[in-house]
């Protein structure tokens, strides 16, 4: 069984690319999930304007980004979240994850302090159902300063009965920020849920709007 080690340094592998020769969302997708196995699990947990967070990754990709808030997990949470069967051990991860996890916590700190566009990441999504992972393909395309309406995103999927299920689908992405479920909203301009909570939904939609970061937003609403 897989345990977590806790690193905070690599690189993904190469998959294929879309336009300006960056991996789109649906080929990460489809690249991660033919594999049978996801290999050991590392992971991070550092601080950020919108609060703690924990980024994971394994061979195939980032796996989690969870939003802790203004305090820490403890290592019980950790390996809830990531469903392990224990945490720690003495082996180091791959040199590749280590390094992915890297990147991606210096794209993720980025983007909430200056608001820079998250780069491209392998995304192992394999832990979704056919549904969930089609919805987290239509997420992907929602362009950065927009938003759509749980609604909406049904109907492109070809399923305009499917809002219920579409919320659902947000709820359970494992990997916020890179699936950006934070640009999905209610019908009526509400906001609707987010699990890293409705401020930080809230700040990110103004953070992709506007100008500012996280940091100086949540400083004026204390």
């Amino acid at each position: 069984p897989s345990s977590g080690r806790d690193m905070t340094t690599g690189i993904g592998p190469t998959l294929p690319s879309g336009k300006n020769g960056k991996p789109t969302l649906t080929s990460r997708i489809s690249s991660m999930i033919r594999e049978e196995e996801q290999g050991p699990i590392s992971y991070t947990t550092f601080p950020s304007p919108c609060g703690r967070i924990l980024l994971a990754a394994n061979e195939r990709g980032i796996c989690r980004l969870h939003f802790f808030g203004a305090v820490g997990p403890r290592k019980s949470e950790i390996q809830k979240i990531l469903h392990l069967p224990s945490i720690g051990g003495e082996d180091r991860g791959s040199s590749a994850v280590e390094s992915l996890l890297c990147r991606a916590r210096e794209s993720v700190c980025g983007y909430l302090q200056e608001g820079n566009p998250l780069e491209e990441f392998p995304l192992d999504l394999s832990s979704g159902t056919d549904f969930q992972r089609r919805v987290w393909q239509c997420l992907g395309r929602i362009p950065r300063g927009q938003t759509r309406t749980y609604l909406e995103v049904a109907a492109q999927m070809g399923s305009p009965r499917a809002s219920r299920a579409v919320g659902q689908a947000c709820g359970r992405n494992p990997v916020a920020l890179f699936v950006p479920c934070h640009r999905v909203v209610g019908a009526g301009g509400k906001l609707g849920g987010f699990s890293g909570g409705i401020e930080v939904k809230r700040n990110l939609l103004e953070l992709e709007s506007g100008s500012g970061n996280c940091h100086s937003r949540m400083e004026d609403k204390r």
